[in-house]
């Protein structure tokens, strides 16, 4: 199969709705990290970066949003600007596309409030069935294909901090393996006072006061001659994504470093022409590891790093995702060479960490 390339893209992100305000926001260096309304998100946080105003019925009408919980509607909101931007002819062939959406648990919110309903109702069967496909982690993936009458392959992705690096491994496996033609690739995360509690529990030390984020990416992935043939442009190649698991949080530098090199070795390239690198920039026990792990092949010289923990908060499942298109925002940049290569990293509390490889589109490809 040939080389997959990313074109169009979308996010739904605190910056606002749409790439360009997330492109403007990420260049500037803008944190969106604000207070919270207290009342309408109590929890353990004071802080956080949520996607300002969203309602999803304002960008995909009302008819059908009722039951909507966020993170759905954050997905199908980002599915369908992309589709906007790409231009009819991606939809002209639904069965030929695919979609595969990385996600934390689903709505994490909608889990816990369908559960108590349950519990302390008069009857543990009087809960709203409408709520009830809201309770299941592919709801996202499924309601974005449905609304936008996408038809190829659907896959929803649970990885941690790496959900949006494993989500666009499976896009690519999916490719390789002619099941579609092209394919959305992207992840989504909610802010919610349920989420905020069990992310506080699962935290240690001065992690613990570390806002949280929300918001969501999707990247059209599809060949060079597929976007030219489309009048879309080639905004970088994918050459690889390496993973690898670690038992103990000492191993993890190790294991990210293992995963650089790997992937520079199947994309036959030198640790020199790297020239940007979006961590995900893990904190309590893992704190530093990537920086060091990307020190340990990469060195330091000429090298950029791209973190978007402090301008975003801690995004979970969106994680990867957005650093995905943080980077895709930088390789826009007059400065960047054509054929730079750029890294995404991300290690996960859970024993897992990956790297996807990129390169900047060339003059002949862009």
């Amino acid at each position: 199969m040939s080389a997959l390339v990313f074109s169009t893209w979308s996010a739904v992100s605190p910056y606002g709705v749409g790439s360009e305000p997330f492109r403007t926001g990420i260049r500037a260096g803008r944190s969106a990290i604000g207070a919270l309304d207290r009342a309408a998100f109590p929890g353990p946080f004071t802080e956080g970066a949520l996607v300002p105003d969203f309602n999803a019925a304002d960008h995909i009408g009302r008819k059908g949003t009722r039951t909507m919980d966020r993170v759905t509607g954050i997905a199908v909101t980002a599915v369908g600007l992309l589709l906007a931007d790409g231009g009819p002819e991606l939809t002209s062939r639904p069965e030929e596309t695919g979609l595969v959406l990385g996600t934390g648990s689903g709505s994490v919110q909608s889990i816990m409030d369908f559960t108590r309903d349950s519990l302390v109702g008069e009857r543990p069967y009087h809960v709203d069935p409408a709520r009830f496909p809201n309770t299941v982690m592919n709801r996202a993936a499924g309601q974005s294909a449905i609304w936008h009458g996408i038809k190829g392959p659907n896959t929803t992705i649970a990885g941690g901090r790496l959900t949006g690096l494993t989500a666009l491994s499976y896009a690519a496996r999916l490719h390789r393996g002619g099941h579609c033609a092209r394919v959305l690739c992207g992840a989504a995360e909610e802010y919610s006072e349920q989420r905020a509690w069990l992310e506080w529990h699962g935290r240690d030390g001065d992690d613990r006061t570390s806002p949280l984020g929300e918001g969501g990416a999707v990247f059209l992935l599809e060949t060079a001659q597929d976007a030219r043939a489309a009048g879309r442009r080639v905004r970088a190649r994918l050459l690889t994504t390496r993973f690898r698991a670690f038992a103990e949080p000492s191993d993890a530098r190790a294991a990210l470093a293992e995963c650089v090199r790997d992937a520079l070795k199947q994309a036959g390239a030198r640790a020199g022409e790297v020239r940007l690198v979006a961590p995900a920039e893990t904190a309590g026990h893992l704190a530093g590891v990537e920086e060091a792990a990307i020190g340990d092949v990469l060195g330091s010289a000429g090298l950029r790093l791209l973190g978007s923990r402090a301008l975003l908060g801690d995004t979970s499942a969106a994680t990867a995702g957005l650093q995905l298109a943080a980077v895709l925002s930088l390789l826009d940049d007059e400065e960047t060479p054509p054929g730079a290569l750029a890294l995404v990293t991300a290690v996960d509390r859970d024993g897992t960490a990956g790297c996807a490889l990129l390169a900047a589109a060339t003059n002949e490809e862009s």
